[in-house]
C-alpha cells in the first residue's frame, strides 16, 4: 500500500497547527508572518505585486495586509512614481518580531525533523523541493492564501 500523500498531509497538518500555536505567542497567525517575509523580501513593492505573486485578486491582499496595519507592523506609503499604487514597508515593530518568528521557525523544524540525520534532512529536503517544482508551487508562497476568504466576495 502506498501511503506517501496521505502522511506528507498528516506531518503537514501536524506542522501547521503546531507553527501556528507557536507564532500565537508573538501575536501573528501565519498568513501574516508569510505576508511580512514577502514584503521583507522586496520592500516598497506595491499591494498589485503582492496580489500577483500570492495569485489572489488586489481586494484580498487588501484583507490580508489590514490586520498587520492596524498592528502597527506595516506602512503604506503612496508611489513616488505612481500615486495610485501603495507600496508596503516594514515597521521597526514588523523587523523585530520577523526576528521572533525566525528563532520559532527554525526550533518548530529542528523539533519537526529531530529523528533525522543531518544527510536524511538534506535529502528529505531536496525531495520534497523537487517534487513542488514538479507542481509549478512557488517557492516560500503557501497556496493556502488563495483560500483565504474564498468565500467572501471579492
Amino acid at each position: 500500500m502506498r501511503a506517501v500523500a496521505f502522511q506528507l498531509a498528516q506531518l503537514g497538518a501536524h506542522a501547521s497547527q503546531r507553527f501556528t500555536e507557536r507564532i500565537a505567542e508573538i501575536g501573528l497567525t501565519p498568513p501574516e508572518v508569510g505576508i511580512l517575509r514577502m514584503i521583507a523580501a522586496e520592500p516598497g513593492r506595491s499591494q498589485r505585486a503582492l496580489a500577483a505573486e500570492l495569485g489572489v485578486v488586489p481586494s484580498r491582499v487588501v484583507a490580508l495586509i489590514d490586520p498587520l496595519d492596524r498592528k502597527g507592523l506595516i506602512e503604506r506609503r503612496r508611489s513616488v512614481t505612481d500615486r495610485r499604487n501603495h507600496e508596503l514597508h516594514l515597521t521597526p515593530a514588523a523587523r523585530e518580531a520577523l526576528a521572533r518568528v525566525a528563532k520559532v521557525a527554525v526550533a518548530h523544524e529542528t523539533e519537526l525533523t529531530a529523528e533525522l540525520s543531518d544527510a536524511e534532512y538534506r535529502q528529505f529536503a531536496d525531495l520534497l523541493a523537487r517534487l513542488a517544482a514538479a507542481r509549478d508551487l512557488s517557492p516560500g508562497v503557501h497556496p493556502g492564501y488563495r483560500m483565504l476568504g474564498a468565500n467572501s466576495p471579492s
